[in-house]
């Protein structure tokens, strides 16, 4: 009997403990049940402040270096016109929005005409086009960097004009801008009289903010009409300026067959490359050395008619003129005299035509390239002209 009870005893006891297992096992069951319940209807974290938390480091170095994030085509998209100037607080808020730019290579030729531009070698005004000024203007760079000098924007040369800023800007109009466009003389008398050569349109005061062909801020702002914007409107313009000027120019070498004019260090680095116009007659153009004798910023032009011979107003004036300053004045914003009599390094009313058409004998740069020059150079800075 009591060997029948010693048996009986330890299945009761595995019997109860079956039992107590069986339950913890339904509870955990139960538990991880809810739990997952609870996991899938948890407060989440917005998907865009997922985004914004990354860093723009992160977000670059997963991307392919000539594709931008999405967020980028963001910045090159204007605000939209109004017709009525907003108060200056909404303005502000507008334009200033903080965004992330994610550097990557120039995905055209207006892009690299930009990063260059960027650089202080210009290519003349932006106008996307692969001419020949944008080639001389690559080859320049390629040289400054030692890479292999084919005037072609092959990997390499993109790889070392990469953009870290966006290429567009947004552009607010201001009152000041309006007021000052104005209607420009037709002929030497007529620009005589007036008290300022303004811009004539505001496409053409933001071609020049913008170093771009007119038909470029047209391009960019295919919403516009440019006949009737208001103070407060905003329009996108190429993000481009000229770099701070850190040291003087040792030299200026201009050389007359390919149309350019470069900038040195006294170390013979390159600091500046720009296009220019030349002399339309060969015996118009000066060779060797010359020397800068005068520095002048948004100068007066003094019309002589002996000049212009080829003028029926000139023979029929024959007397000079003073013509007012502006960016339509004849020698542009800046003038850089040499000592040659009557010759300069000038500015133009006509960017866009720098190095295509030809001058009675100064050297013609864009207006900001003139002015940037102005800056590098002093009195008795050399000049050579070479063939």
């Amino acid at each position: 009997m009591r060997l029948h009870l010693k048996y009986k005893l330890p299945r009761s006891r595995s019997g109860r403990d079956s039992g107590t297992k069986l339950y913890w096992l339904l509870l955990l069951i139960v538990l991880g049940f809810a739990g997952w319940l609870w996991w899938g209807n948890r407060p989440r974290e917005k998907p865009e402040a997922r985004v914004a938390s990354r860093s723009t480091n992160q977000i670059s170095s997963n991307l392919a270096p000539h594709i931008a994030p999405v967020a980028t085509n963001l910045i090159a998209t204007p605000p939209p016109v109004q017709t009525s100037a907003p108060p200056a607080t909404q303005v502000t808020a507008r334009v200033n929005v903080p965004s992330a730019f994610a550097p990557r290579l120039p995905r055209n030729v207006y892009e690299a005409q930009l990063a260059l531009a960027r650089r202080g070698i210009s290519a003349g005004s932006l106008d996307g086009a692969m001419g020949y000024q944008t080639r001389m203007a690559i080859r320049a760079f390629q040289q400054k960097e030692r890479l292999p000098i084919t005037g072609e924007l092959d990997l390499p040369t993109r790889e070392r004009l990469r953009l870290v800023e966006p290429p567009e800007r947004p552009y607010v109009i201001t009152t000041n801008d309006l007021t000052r466009l104005q209607p420009v003389g037709k002929d030497w008398l007529s620009k005589s009289l007036q008290k300022h050569l303004e811009y004539e349109n505001i496409v053409e005061l933001l071609a020049e903010a913008g170093q771009a062909h007119p038909s470029v801020v047209r391009s960019l702002n295919p919403q516009i009409n440019w006949t009737n914007l208001a103070a407060g409107d905003v329009v996108t313009i190429p993000n481009v300026r000229s770099p701070p000027v850190r040291s003087r120019a040792a030299f200026v070498r201009i050389r007359l067959t390919d149309k350019i004019l470069q900038a040195f260090d006294s170390g013979t680095n390159l600091l500046a490359h720009f296009p220019c116009s030349i002399a339309r007659r060969i015996e118009k153009r000066p060779q060797g050395q010359l020397f800068v004798e005068k520095v002048a910023l948004l100068p007066s032009y003094r019309f002589d008619p002996n000049i212009y011979p080829e003028s029926a107003e000139a023979r029929r004036i024959g007397r000079p003129l003073t013509i007012p300053p502006g960016p339509n004045n004849p020698v542009g914003t800046a003038w850089i005299g040499l000592n040659w009599p009557g010759y300069g390094i000038h500015g133009t009313p006509r960017p866009e035509d720098v190095g295509r058409t030809e001058s009675h004998g100064c050297f013609r740069l864009a207006n900001w390239n003139a002015q940037y020059l102005a800056q590098m150079v002093k009195v008795g800075t050399p000049v050579i002209v070479e063939p």
